[in-house]
């Protein structure tokens, strides 16, 4: 009996060391480390893992616009649709723009459509299609859209959402 026992209880005495020995020894959390991709390419100042509010001492001089709607863009291939693209668009600009940008918002969908069917007609939809110069070309371009007509008031233009179905 005390054979069957035994091993039993020493497999017990061992997991529970180690589990303890686990939690005893836990390595502290890391600091997350953020590189500010607008910036000079230095980073950001090192911030505890645990979420603290931050505080602005400085006003924020640009707004985000959410353009209304998402935008689908067809991908064809020898005719016929192969994928939809759906993507969501903000435009950065300066404080106070938010009015101008929705009283000319039918161009700008007009005018940033253009610019999604002809990156889509040039293959920019396909492979690897959010890969980072990819990206970079497509929001140079809609910002330059943006920015002829809105005028100098646009800062950025953002992809927050891009999703690609393949048919």
């Amino acid at each position: 009996m005390m054979g069957k026992i035994l091993p039993l209880l020493l497999a017990l005495i061992g997991l529970g060391g180690g589990v303890g020995a686990g939690l005893m020894l836990r390595p502290e959390p890391e600091p997350v480390v953020s590189i500010d991709p607008c910036g000079d390419g230095s980073p950001a100042p090192v911030r505890s893992a645990v979420a603290e509010p931050e505080e602005d001492d400085e006003p924020s001089t640009t707004e985000f616009v959410k353009i209304n709607n998402q935008f689908v863009i067809p991908v064809m291939k020898g005719g016929s649709v192969a994928a939809l693209v759906v993507m969501a668009i903000s435009v950065e600009v300066e404080q106070g723009s938010r009015e101008g940008v929705y009283q000319r918002e039918p161009k700008l969908r007009d005018a940033f459509l253009q610019v999604l069917f002809d990156h889509a007609n040039a293959g920019g939809f396909d492979g690897a299609f959010t890969a980072g110069p990819n990206m970079q070309t497509l929001r140079t371009a809609l910002t330059e859209v943006a920015r002829g007509l809105l005028g100098p008031m646009v800062v950025d233009v953002l992809i927050t959402d891009i999703a690609r179905q393949d048919t």
